[in-house]
Order: C-alpha cells, then structure tokens, then sequence
C-alpha cells in the first residue's frame, strides 16, 4: 500500500510499504480522509526524536475511514462502519488515565506522532484504542473529511471548556488559521461576541466569510479595537492560537476584571520565558489557563457537535487532494494557502 513516511528534518517521502495484518484483538480501518495539522508540517520541516533513514514513520493522526476487517475476539465495531480516532492512546492504568485525562499521560502514544499514522491506505489500530474507546462510530451523513478534523476540533473543546463562556460576553481569538476559526466557531455557539485578530487580512476576510457575525482586526491599535467593541469594558476571554510570545503578553492589558485567557499556541522554547505582568492577574483578577491535545470524552463531544451541526466545519477544509499530490498540500500547508488541508482516499 502507499504511505507518506517522514525519513528525517525535509525528508518526507510516499512510499509503498506492506499492508498491515491484524491480530484477534485489533481492527484494520481502510483510510476514507485524513488533513494536515500544523504538528504534521512541524516534522517534517524539523524532523522527529527516533525518525531517520532507518526508522521512518508514516504521518497523520487526524483521520477517518471504514472498518475493512475486524480481529476475532474485537467486540461491538463491525466491518462498514464509519469511524473517526482520536488519536492519543494512554496507558490506561495511571491516574490521570483513570480520571479521562488520557491525552495526558506520560507514557501515552498517538497514530503519526509516535506510532504508524494514516496517510496511508490503511491504518491498523491497536487493541489498547480498540478497547479504551480511542474508535468513535460517526453517522453515515457526515462526510470523512470533516470527521477527520474531529481532532482539532476536539483540542479546540479543551481550551474552550477552561474559559467558562457566559452568552453575551465579549471574546477574542488571536490567530485566523483553522485552529483560530473552530475556536470562533465554539465561541460564537456559545452565545459570545467574537472578535477575531491577525496579521494577515486575506485569512481574516476568509473566516468572515464562514462566520459573518464576527468582527475582525489588523491594524495596529489592538486595544482601541477592543475597546471599542467592548464599550470600555474590554474582553471577557481570550484565546492566542498562535505561537508568538508578545500576543501571550499583551493579551492580559486588553481584558475585563474576571477575565479568562487561554494560552492554546505553544510558544518555542528559544522564545521562552514570556513576560507576563502579574500585577494585571493580581488586581483584576484574572485567569489564566492553558490546554494541550484533548481526551477522549472531549473527542466524542466536539464530534457531537458536528453530527447535530451545532458547528458548520465545512468550510474549514479549504484544499482536498489525492494521496499522490500529497507533496503538494504539505507545501500549500506551510505556505499557510487558505485554511485546511486534506487527502481523499478512494
């Protein structure tokens, strides 16, 4: 079958690599739709600990597809339905485990991250995401590609559940690529007021387009922005989709007494410690949260959300292509061409 496979820092190549066999306990799920995450683009352009010539590692962990074979002793999942993953397997025995934080776990694996992903015809899931509930079965209606950005959409949920939106608050996303759109999206069916803020106006005019409600911003008076909208009062929370230390930082003077800021963008290391004013924290009493990957109850909401089309992702996935042009997505990928981007399988 073929396979993108990551050899090293640039070295991503599509490959034909052998089908993967089964045992009893495990299932063989035929690939139907996977898209590109920022974390995909991330390791290729800077390689992988454990990823070289010699140990290659097939990409993609936001996926979906159709049950093609099922293990003897697999209960409940049959060949023909329609499955997305959440891709972050736990041990199952520590206690963030057993208290739903899989995603957490210290020694947890993920399809494509450290284990074989799913660019690739077919993706043969362990009994562990068999039996801890890793398989979601997805109505018939939805179409693969938009169960496959179930995940991102799930990670979106995680930030989202730690900023307790209040209908008719004021919120912000900094950040208009499709991470920052699913929070708009989460935020708008909450009931807030939503503000969306990047450098880049072309992105902006495209989530205008999705959600029309929104106002957006690209000057540089962020906070005559904000004040503006918020009659004053500035905002009630703050979610930075982006990887850039000053947005972490001037987030804090741009909010309500009582608000929230998520910090979902990852900053590099080299650019770390971000200078924070703790004086704002202190005398407006502000919180400030942060979240990373999601767990899988969070997955099987946000999934929810799409099969009762509480959120319209369809717009999201700007870009779909074959596996063979999938050189040519990655590219579009990094150079941040429109929104998602996704392989259709046939």
């Amino acid at each position: 079958m073929r396979a993108l496979q990551l050899f090293g820092a640039g070295d991503l190549r599509l490959t034909d690599i052998p089908k993967p066999e089964i045992g009893p306990d495990e299932v063989l799920l035929k690939t139907k739709a996977v898209s590109i995450c920022g974390t995909d683009v991330r390791m290729w352009q800077n390689g992988y600990e454990g990823v070289d010539e010699s140990h290659p590692l097939t990409l993609g962990h936001e996926f979906a597809g159709v049950i093609a074979q099922v293990g003897s002793g697999v209960p409940f999942y049959q060949e023909g339905m329609h499955i997305a993953l959440q891709p972050n397997i736990g041990c199952g025995i520590c206690g963030r485990c057993v208290s739903g934080r899989q995603h957490l776990c210290d020694d947890y694996v993920a399809f494509g991250i450290n284990m074989p992903g799913a660019f690739a015809e077919y993706v043969k899931i362990p009994a562990a995401a068999v039996t801890r509930g890793n398989m979601m079965v997805v109505a018939p209606q939805v179409p693969f590609h938009e169960a496959s950005i179930a995940e991102p959409l799930s990670c979106v949920y995680n930030g989202f559940s730690k900023c307790f939106v209040v209908p008719g608050e004021y919120a912000m996303v900094v950040g208009a690529g499709p991470i920052g759109l699913m929070h708009a999206m989460l935020l708008t069916m909450a009931g807030a007021i939503v503000m969306m803020n990047d450098v880049q106006p072309d992105r902006l005019a495209l989530c205008r387009e999705i959600l029309p409600n929104i106002a957006t911003y690209s000057g540089n008076d962020l906070k005559g922005f904000v004040m503006e909208q918020t009659k004053g009062k500035g905002l009630d929370v703050a979610i930075t989709a982006c990887p850039v230390p000053q947005v972490q930082s001037a987030m804090l003077d741009l909010m309500n007494y009582g608000g929230r800021i998520n910090f979902f963008g990852g900053i590099p290391s080299n650019k770390q410690p971000v200078p924070i004013d703790t004086n704002l924290v202190h005398y407006r009493e502000l919180y400030l949260t942060g979240s990373t990957r999601s767990s899988i109850m969070q997955f099987r909401k946000a999934m929810s959300f799409v099969e009762q089309k509480l959120v319209d992702i369809s717009g999201v996935i700007t870009h779909t292509y074959p596996l063979g042009q999938v050189m040519e997505a990655f590219g579009n990928a990094k150079a941040a061409v429109g929104l998602k981007h996704a392989i259709i399988f046939d």
